[in-house]
């Protein structure tokens, strides 16, 4: 996967021959990351748009679709994608799995833009309405395919947001947890997951969700890219503060270079399909601690890749990554 070593002991990464050409950059340097940056990805998003369900099932050939969760979102945000797959769980019986799986994460993110990001107060009746109806729909598909591959990790780690936002309550969101860590214990997208579920806002308590990230990552090896989730945390902690420098402090910086180090800038770190999410979610705590050793190695590495999440917690996301970039 590596070649040769270059500065700080880091390996420089191979050509990948599934790579996406870099597209052309905005002014600032900075581009948005497109179907994880990946051909394969691409041309199973593509298929999709055009609701192919026999291209879809091609495309999805080289991936594992139980287990990650990069690829399933790439669908599960694809709008139009809810017009034609209720056809291929009803019709395709040996691929019934598969298609439950890409219906039900479908309609959590449908429900989710029904809903809007603004606050419950100012969401309507009709709105709840239809993000009830479309998570209702999700939780049957997902625990339907669930059951028909015991083996898979992200319907469970889906079920974590459906039960959230329906409010089924602690009793089931933590079964609904342990099930996906039972599959993967590492699973960091299931933690980072639990970090939101720990949040004032979702009647978790201060410091619950940065404990939970601190004991989950201290069980990590080293490189593994669960370190994320120390930086998650860190994150949602300032989105729940009134203070804009909660994270500025040396603390914090330093547990966020410990995290980087022993994680995404570790030799061991394997980079996975969409790996410029990890270096994102990194890059914004980073910057948001105004931390000046590791960030700009982190924003560097990026080469200008940015990714919505997690930027989309600022109102204006890409200028908000192009201006912390400028400064590291």
């Amino acid at each position: 996967m590596f070649g040769k070593l270059f500065g700080g002991g880091r390996e420089r990464p191979t050509a990948d021959p599934h790579a996406l050409p870099v597209p052309r950059r905005q002014k600032n340097g900075t581009y948005p990351l497109r179907a994880l940056g990946d051909t394969r990805v691409l041309a199973l998003v593509e298929a999709a748009d055009a609701g192919d369900w026999q291209a879809v099932k091609a495309a999805l050939a080289p991936f594992d679709l139980g287990r990650d969760h990069a690829v399933l979102g790439e669908l599960a945000e694809l709008d139009g994608v809810q017009d034609w797959i209720g056809r291929a769980v009803e019709e395709d019986k040996e691929h019934r799995a598969t298609a439950l799986l890409i219906s039900g994460a479908r309609h959590i993110s449908w429900g989710w833009e029904a809903r809007t990001s603004a606050r419950a107060v100012n969401v309507t009746q009709e709105q709840w309405r239809v993000f009830h109806e479309r998570l209702e729909i999700a939780e049957e598909q997902l625990l339907e395919a669930a059951e028909l591959r015991p083996d898979w990790v992200t319907p469970w780690r889906r079920l974590l947001t459906s039960g959230r936002g329906m409010s089924l309550g602690p009793a089931v969101n933590e079964t609904r947890r342990d099930a996906a860590l039972r599959r993967d214990p590492l699973d960091l997208e299931t933690h980072i997951e639990w970090v939101s579920q720990l949040q004032p806002r979702w009647s978790g308590e201060p410091g619950q969700a940065l404990a939970f990230a601190r004991k989950a990552f201290a069980g990590a090896p080293d490189g593994h890219r669960l370190g994320c989730v120390i930086a998650m945390a860190h994150i949602e902690e300032w989105v729940e503060s009134d203070s804009q420098d909660h994270l500025d402090t040396p603390e914090v910086q330093e547990e966020l270079r410990e995290a980087a180090r022993c994680s995404i800038l570790h030799p061991a770190y394997e980079r996975p399909l969409g790996w410029q999410e990890d270096f994102n979610i990194f890059a914004m705590a980073l910057a948001l601690s105004a931390e000046s050793i590791v960030a700009p190695r982190v924003f560097h590495e990026l080469d200008g890749a940015y990714t919505s999440w997690p930027w989309t917690y600022m109102a204006q996301p890409e200028k908000a990554y192009a201006r912390f970039r400028r400064r590291a």
